[in-house]
């Protein structure tokens, strides 16, 4: 008996030490994902978003996510992978990390437990609470040029979300393109069909474009999750 109760006890006091920490992290409108970074939280309307984007390098069940570095290579992908604005760690660390279509579908989910990849709705019901997609960037934005390109036009980050021109990957060819210009989100992929949309921002106007690639699946795009 006495050997049993030895054995229960660390792991009672690692569950119960993970469980303060959960709620710690709750309690302070913050959130881990799988590799242990850490994001803030935005409540916005009825949603609730994180202020930074993606970081992770693997699933939720601790699969990794390649690293495809390689242009050539990330063209011709049909599973999941991410990269580095110009493969570049800072600007993952910036930036969060860029991710091809097939990432953020996965079934393994990128997403945190709790969390999800926004859908084309509720990227509609985030911009339709911020007034409409001809004004609703301009809140969205992270102020100033410490990140955007002048003159980054109207942007007042109203809404707390803070986004970041991250720039993108382009499917033709696996070239970095629009960084400081340009910060383009993924939306799952919510209907029967495989669509790859995505939201943007730009740095010279307030708007938000809602924008359909077909079969590019391989572009890569930064990602901003939305609480379940």
């Amino acid at each position: 008996m006495r050997k049993r109760i030895i054995l229960i006890y660390p792991f009672i006091v690692i569950t119960a030490l993970f469980t303060l920490i959960s709620s710690f992290l709750m309690s302070q409108n913050i959130v881990k994902d799988i590799d242990g970074n850490i994001y803030h939280t935005i409540t916005i309307g009825t949603q609730v978003w994180m202020v930074e984007n993606l970081k992770t390098t693997k699933f939720q069940n601790e699969d990794p996510i390649p690293n495809v570095t390689n242009n050539s290579q990330w063209t011709k992908l049909t599973t999941s992978a991410y990269c580095n604005y110009e493969n570049k760690i800072v600007n993952g660390k910036v930036y969060g990390h860029l991710y091809n279509w097939y990432a953020i579908n996965d079934s393994r989910h990128i997403a945190p437990k709790g969390w999800h990849v926004p859908s084309d709705a509720e990227w509609t019901t985030l911009t339709d609470y911020l007034g409409g997609e001809d004004i609703a960037g301009g809140k969205l934005k992270e102020i100033g040029i410490s990140h955007w390109k002048k003159p980054n036009s109207l942007a007042t980050n109203k809404s707390g979300f803070t986004g970041l021109p991250g720039g993108y990957r382009s499917s033709s060819d696996g070239s970095f393109c629009e960084f400081e210009i340009n910060g383009s989100w993924w939306r799952s992929s919510d209907t029967n069909t495989y669509e790859a949309w995505y939201r943007s921002l730009l740095y010279n106007n307030s708007s938000v474009y809602r924008s359909y690639l077909g079969l590019y699946e391989c572009s890569g795009f930064s990602v901003r999750c939305v609480k379940d």
